[in-house]
């Protein structure tokens, strides 16, 4: 577990591909309870420890997510997290299709199948569905595979899973929205990069970044493409 930021109202962990963050049927070990176990091996902590979670990320995919360690600090990121103008969040996607256009805004009407745990987005308002809405840029390109930079306006199930695959842009990895095969580790090739926003108790203007899985080599030379092409 990689802790990337903390101080005494938050705490922000590089989530791994296949880390859970909250419980489910699978019963695994969750993000939370490392957490929990990290705040009371180090501070010494008696009894439960505190810890809230104010947004989550899909189990394969990677990145900053945010911890509260005060009920404080958790009922204001809830609002912050329901206001789309109140949090920056910065995705990267590897993706196996070079968009037309190498960047644009990408608006759809997504509703979820519970049954299949899956998304659908629509061009067009239809019953039941929610608006959704992110901006995409490209970045570098090998070969095959393309990095694309994502700012989400608005925070739906698998949204940008979903957006992207209905462009005809697959991430890397994502079976059930299309991609050729998976990866080894289960894993997808979708990163929270990058969280900005005001700290909800200091008020002060903060910005948390992660840096992508390690050792992976599409990550590895795509990133070595996008700093030689801004250098």
């Amino acid at each position: 577990m990689q802790i990337i930021y903390e101080d005494n109202h938050i705490i922000a962990v590089n989530k791994a591909c296949g880390e859970i963050v909250q419980g489910d049927k699978t019963g695994d070990i969750t993000l939370i309870d490392k957490v929990k176990a990290y705040v009371k091996n180090k501070y010494n902590k008696p009894g439960d420890v505190y810890l809230g979670s104010p947004h989550r990320l899909d189990r394969p995919t990677s990145g900053v997510i945010i911890f509260a360690r005060t009920s404080k600090a958790l009922t204001r990121l809830n609002e912050m997290f329901q206001d789309k103008d109140a949090i920056k969040k910065t995705y990267w996607a590897v993706v196996d299709v070079l968009p037309e256009d190498e960047e644009g805004t990408l608006e759809h009407y997504l509703w979820k199948d519970e049954g299949k745990n899956k998304s659908f987005a629509s061009p067009k308002p239809k019953k039941g569905a929610r608006f959704c809405s992110l901006t995409y840029r490209h970045r570098a390109s090998l070969n095959r595979f393309h990095l694309l930079e994502v700012e989400l306006h608005t925070g739906r199930h698998h949204q940008i899973r979903v957006q992207l695959s209905k462009m005809g842009c697959h991430i890397k990895g994502d079976l059930k929205y299309g991609a050729a095969r998976s990866n080894e580790n289960g894993g997808i090739h979708l990163h929270a990069r990058k969280l900005e926003f005001i700290h909800p108790v200091k008020k002060e203007p903060i910005k948390i970044v992660a840096a992508p899985p390690k050792g992976d080599p599409i990550w590895d030379d795509l990133i070595k493409i996008k700093e030689l092409k801004e250098s």
